[in-house]
């Protein structure tokens, strides 16, 4: 989301690192070590160390070090942020400083270049900093400039994983999923679980800036403890897939608006096994995708209307917390969000009460839902099955639909120079 205002606004964005950041924070516990190996005193070598400082190993280190920088920047005027505890937020009249922590990486943007310089000078004073510049490699992402816009690139993440599953020379796929056929859990036991694990564990990062694989990799997940050789050839199917895509990316591209639209769908009772829906959703901030989501229903829904209501629910959530995010770090644009849902029964439910008697059973999410719209926070809208964006998270779609939802999810790849 930040990203995308970044792009949008033209803030500048900064890269840093703290030197040996875990050393930096001061332990509230009593900890005891035993003298290092080439340092005992030879006086007393029965003696311990009592640690005043984190090392590298404690468990105690990333929580020490986290609440020394966090302390050091409430003290130079940052405020922390309620809704995401990783993001610290600088205001002085018009000027919005903002850092993102992630254990010794740090992003900082902001609309007041100076203000920058001069909170990084800050915090200099204090930790040994390495300030990297533009931001350009960060936890395995790759922030490409194009078109006055940011690509997030993954390309060096999926040779490494094409490497370590032997699939380096496999050949490409037009989809990550077959439209013709389901799994089950019922099959010949995959002979390396283990090696399933890691590999449907390592596509989970990838859809960091890959949602169209978000629905793929849902699915495999779902039989981590049961994994067949089947299972096995449909992960290798997502992985010839990503062969064929390495240089795609999520595109973050300028856009006047940021205002709030979001896309939810479900696909009712689709799993073979025990019956249950999947949800899924897109939201945007303006034309740029920001949240994503491809998941299991919890529970047996009785009709496709109750499925897409629920699938509503969980985008109406997810919203509120952007909106609430947005509206923190005086953000918000003011206009209620608009859902759009590809099932009348759905819309007219949000509005309409007289439908209540026959949804009893979905009661806690026709009241969240209905009372957003109530409020005049949300629009629900309806939108044709051929425009729903959320479509591509909810089941396998023919090349030719994928490849154009695709394009609208803003995965593109990287031009030829690049």
């Amino acid at each position: 989301m930040l990203f995308s205002l970044t792009v949008s606004k033209g803030w500048t964005l900064r890269q840093l690192d703290i030197h040996n950041a875990f050393l930096n924070g001061h332990l509230a516990e009593t900890v005891y070590m035993k003298q290092p190996p080439g340092y005992e005193d030879p006086m007393t070598p029965g003696h311990v160390c009592h640690l005043q400082r984190s090392l590298y190993g404690l468990k105690q280190a990333p929580r020490a070090w986290f609440k020394r920088l966090h302390d050091f920047l409430l003290s130079t005027g940052f405020q922390a942020s309620k809704t995401d505890v990783s993001l610290l937020y600088y205001t002085a009249r018009d000027s919005r400083v903002f850092l993102l922590v992630y254990e010794d990486d740090i992003i900082m943007m902001g609309n007041d270049a100076k203000l920058v310089t001069t909170l990084l000078q800050r915090l200099s004073t204090t930790f040994k900093i390495r300030d990297l510049g533009a931001l350009g490699f960060f936890l395995g992402i790759e922030t490409i400039v194009v078109d006055d816009g940011l690509l997030l690139s993954q390309r060096r993440y999926m040779t490494d994983l094409l490497g370590r599953s032997g699939m380096v020379d496999c050949k490409p796929l037009a989809t990550p999923a077959a439209v013709t056929k389901s799994i089950t859990p019922v099959d010949t036991p995959y002979d390396n679980p283990t090696q399933y694990w890691h590999i449907v564990g390592a596509l989970q990062y990838l859809t960091i800036t890959l949602p169209d694989l978000s629905y793929a990799v849902n699915r495999l997940c779902k039989f981590m403890h049961t994994s067949t050789e089947e299972h096995w050839n449909l992960v290798k199917r997502v992985l010839r897939y990503i062969k064929g895509t390495l240089d795609f990316g999520l595109q973050l591209t300028p856009s006047v608006s940021t205002a709030i639209h979001a896309y939810s769908d479900s696909d009712w009772a689709s799993c073979p096994v025990d019956r249950k829906s999947t949800s899924g959703y897109a939201v945007y901030l303006g034309s740029n995708l920001i949240s994503w989501l491809s998941k299991k229903q919890c529970t047996v829904t009785r009709s496709s209307t109750e499925a897409e209501y629920k699938a509503l629910t969980d985008v109406s959530i997810e919203v509120t917390w952007v909106v609430s995010l947005l509206q923190e770090l005086g953000l918000h644009s003011g206009q209620p969000a608009t859902l759009w849902c590809d099932n009348l029964g759905v819309t007219y439910l949000c509005a309409n009460p007289v439908f209540h008697a026959r949804t009893k059973h979905v009661e806690i999410d026709y009241h969240f839902v209905r009372d957003k719209v109530a409020s005049g926070d949300f629009l629900v809208n309806y939108v044709s099955t051929t425009d729903q964006l959320a479509d591509i998270f909810t089941k396998p779609l023919p090349s030719p639909c994928f490849s154009a939802l695709r394009g609208k999810l803003n995965v593109a790849s990287l031009p030829p120079c690049a």
